[in-house]
């Protein structure tokens, strides 16, 4: 897949702006050039930010005999490991360089809900391994789901509708609302470096299926996307990581929903030799049962 890459700038919107009006002119200008921008003043610390990154790479640091107890079930909760994932096959020739862990609602397997598609208990790692690691991650979840919410209601009226609608119980008052972590394990131990050339990838290009995601990153430069898929050759940008701030994109879901006012685009995780340790989250629509 020949392609060539340069960087990306992209609209920042603040939640902090009591100026919605600028708030949803930035947004929309930025779903129609792109689907990504960037949300700053979220309410959400830096110093439990750094937490939940401290915590995120404790797990990944465990011996794989330990990460491995926790495989991903059939609710898609649990561990992922390096090159279980493939994202475009057609391109790569190996799985995606990069290892993962999925969160989800926390609903008990003892309510009926639980028998929902991608309802049902998480799994976590033990107290005496991870002492603080479930607390953390709950805690993220239920922050990272309040600002998307936000940023849903921006999009709302952006598309002209009531700024409640995407909070309405028939619309996503009953989500799936995921977290992952993930890892890309830079060169330094894998021996591999992005090499679109022969195939080689943190994670291979594609888009996500949800609504929205919301990426925090730490500062390793990795993340690129592609604005025109059927352009030849490619032009891939660096999307730059911003501190304490998230990169957001919009997903399949809002793009059927839109009716392709709002377009997704091509993503790929270009690995620089460093190892990236990402944060997405995805609010997607409840799947009923």
């Amino acid at each position: 897949m020949e392609s060539s890459t340069s960087r990306t700038s992209l609209n920042c919107i603040s939640l902090a702006d009591p100026d919605t009006q600028r708030s949803v002119a930035l947004l929309k200008q930025a779903c129609l050039d792109s689907g990504f921008f960037y949300v700053l003043d979220h309410g959400i610390s830096q110093e439990f930010m750094d937490e939940v990154f401290a915590e995120s790479k404790k797990f990944f640091e465990l011996p794989n005999s330990e990460k491995m107890k926790l495989l991903r079930n059939e609710k898609n909760r649990g561990y992922t490991p390096m090159l279980d994932e493939i994202l475009d096959p057609e391109n790569q020739v190996n799985g995606d360089y990069k290892e993962g862990y999925y969160i989800g609602v926390e609903v008990p397997a003892e309510d009926p809900q639980s028998n929902r598609p991608f309802y049902g208990p998480n799994q976590w790692p033990p107290e005496e391994v991870l002492p603080k690691w479930r607390e953390v991650m709950e805690q993220y979840h239920r922050e990272a789901l309040r600002v998307a919410k936000s940023v849903a209601r921006i999009i709302a009226l952006a598309l002209n509708l009531d700024e409640d609608f995407f909070d309405r119980p028939e619309m996503l008052g009953d989500s799936i609302a995921t977290l992952r972590l993930l890892h890309y394990e830079g060169g330094q131990k894998t021996g591999q470096v992005s090499n679109p050339s022969k195939g080689v990838y943190g994670a291979g290009a594609h888009s996500d299926y949800g609504l929205i995601t919301l990426l925090a990153t730490d500062d390793v430069v990795g993340l690129q996307i592609c604005k025109d898929r059927n352009a030849q050759p490619q032009v891939w940008e660096y999307v730059a990581p911003v501190k304490g701030g998230f990169i957001v994109n919009l997903g399949d879901m809002l793009e059927r929903w839109s009716n392709s006012i709002f377009s997704q685009l091509y993503i790929e995780w270009s690995l620089m030799g460093r190892s990236v340790t990402p944060l997405p989250s995805s609010w997607n629509q409840a799947t009923t049962a």
